[in-house]
């Protein structure tokens, strides 16, 4: 086989592979000021201190009329909490959950309760908490799909210890984000197309925190309500197909130096 073709064989891998990676259903990290003033936001002070498990219709917290019902509870269906031999060295067992969710996603009734509290370490508080207080995982259910989603949580004593992680209504992971620093920290994330995939949200340890966690001020909004940034390294559609005519271009030219 020539050096040519060898050459047009690995390029043309490249392009299928790049544009394999601008059709993946991953996620890009974003922040606050991506949502747009109409997408969703819960403060968690619509409801009362103590509320377990709340559910909240988009008259509560100022949706429109195609805006989700959001609830929440301590995983999904098809989950538990992690044992000692399968949770991260450090992570607290109550904030580490193991297993697939099962589709159509749905939260476990028999999972830990989450709650509304205060925490005098949060300035916009109150704030949702798992069980125990500021120790337990927190599960995020929107009944119709949406493109992005993010929330303040904290406070955090450790780098990288506590995740967001986005599902789709079939229980598959879309995509997570890690908390990239220490006390109060805004965590979000949106499909990397824009796309309206996801429909659960989950708020747990992968690793060490000792201060513990809790959530405040979730926002969240379709397609047309979140800014989308670009994704930084990834060709143009255009682009793609200018490499391809060059290619081709460039096999014509050697062909006809040949004969």
């Amino acid at each position: 086989m020539s050096p040519t073709t060898n050459m047009l064989k690995a390029v043309s891998a490249a392009i299928a592979l790049t544009a394999a990676s601008v059709a993946s259903a991953d996620v890009i990290r974003i922040d606050e000021t991506a949502f747009t003033p109409d997408a969703g936001l819960i403060t968690f002070s619509e409801y009362s201190l103590g509320t377990v498990n709340p559910t909240y219709n988009p008259a509560d917290y100022g949706g429109g009329a195609d805006a989700p019902v959001v609830s929440f509870g301590g995983y999904f269906t098809g989950q538990s909490l992690g044992g000692a031999g399968d949770c991260p060295a450090g992570a607290a067992l109550s904030g580490c959950v193991i297993g697939t969710p099962t589709g159509p996603l749905s939260l476990d009734p028999s999972s830990p309760n989450t709650f509304i509290t205060n925490d005098g370490a949060n300035p916009t508080s109150p704030v949702l908490s798992g069980s125990p207080t500021f120790n337990g995982a927190i599960t995020i259910l929107f009944d119709t799909d949406i493109a992005g989603v993010g929330l303040d949580g904290g406070y955090f004593d450790a780098i990288g210890g506590t995740a967001i992680t986005a599902f789709d209504r079939d229980g598959n992971i879309i995509g997570q984000v890690t908390n990239e620093g220490m006390g109060i920290e805004f965590l979000g994330l949106v499909t990397e197309d824009g796309a309206n995939a996801i429909a659960g949200l989950q708020f747990s340890l992968v690793g060490s925190e000792p201060a513990g966690f809790a959530i405040d001020n979730l926002r969240f909004g379709t397609a047309d309500q979140i800014d989308v940034p670009p994704v930084a390294g990834v060709p143009e559609p255009g682009t793609l197909a200018l490499l391809g005519l060059g290619l081709a271009g460039f096999g014509l030219s050697r062909r006809k130096k040949q004969a």
